[in-house]
């Protein structure tokens, strides 16, 4: 588990920011993010808040310490690392319950400014940037801000894909579907572009392998583009089943041999396989070690 609550003496009286910052050892900006996300708590397990008096003899703090899986960077540098990320592993904690993330491997190979440059779905599988510092984090994050990078897909799809495809095509959340994380095109979303090209078709399984090429970055776009043309990404659980099936998926709900039934396959056939950028006037090219399987 990543959080874990632990004690620090701390002398009664004394203003809980101070007691921090002075007696614990904590910079004052950990302390401000650590109080202003209700981490810090009293013998009673009471939240504290900034400002509030010390009233017993310790503290409690719920601090994310990174366990590991043996997961390692593919690269790194000074200021940033790869990780390829195998599908099916969160990148970040959603509650204190979360047992495992990429943000474990990331904060026990690194330290605690280390930090996720961006994210990609939790069984989207490849390639995730990684800042070490607070100074590559800002420039790394304005850089994704401000697209400033190139950035490439595979995927296998269902049916046969014989030419590039760009397709130019709004997407908005949906507001018909039961699914509350459930994109769709619209001419009210917002301006999405991707671009598609055949690598090889499996006509056993009426099956294409693609390149998928993202000019922007909207939330599940590939997989909203491609379904919306009628060419569904293998293994998507979302996209291109009845509704009842995507709502027994997010419930955890549904077996792995319900979902090959529906999907095709165990997991999102989507790879996230190459990030290219400039960082510091040098020029990086990065492509995953892994493979879709």
């Amino acid at each position: 588990m990543p959080f874990i609550l632990k004690k620090f003496p701390v002398t009664k009286g004394e203003k809980i920011q101070h007691a921090m910052i002075n007696q614990l050892g904590f910079t004052v900006s950990v302390s401000q993010k650590l109080l202003s996300k209700y981490r810090v708590f009293d013998d009673q397990n009471n939240i504290l808040q900034n400002g509030q008096k010390i009233k017993s003899d310790f503290i409690q703090v719920a601090l994310f310490e990174g366990k590991t899986r043996g997961l390692k960077p593919i690269f790194q540098t000074d200021h940033f690392a790869f990780f390829d990320k195998p599908s099916g592993v969160m990148v970040h904690p959603t509650s204190r319950n979360t047992q495992y993330t990429l943000l474990d491997e990331i904060r026990h190979h690194f330290n605690e400014d280390a930090n996720l440059a961006h994210r990609i779905d939790q069984e989207t599988s490849g390639l995730v940037l990684v800042s070490k510092n607070k100074l590559s984090d800002m420039i790394l994050k304005e850089m994704f801000e401000n697209k400033l990078y190139q950035k490439s897909y595979l995927a296998i799809v269902q049916g046969k894909i014989e030419k590039k495809i760009v397709i130019d095509s709004p997407i908005k959340k949906s507001t018909t579907s039961i699914i509350g994380v459930k994109m769709c095109v619209s001419k009210e979303g917002k301006e999405s572009l991707t671009t598609v090209f055949p690598i090889k078709y499996d006509p056993i399984l009426d099956q294409t392998l693609i390149e998928a090429i993202p000019q922007t970055g909207r939330q599940h776009q590939i997989r909203v583009h491609l379904d919306s043309i009628g060419h569904t990404i293998v293994g998507d659980p979302i996209y291109g089943v009845e509704e009842k099936i995507a709502d027994q998926y997010l419930c955890k709900k549904l077996t792995l041999e319900d979902r090959l039934k529906y999907t095709k396959a165990k997991r999102l056939m989507l790879h996230s396989n190459f990030l290219g950028f400039e960082y510091q006037k040098r020029r990086y090219a990065i492509y995953s070690k892994l493979t879709l399987n």
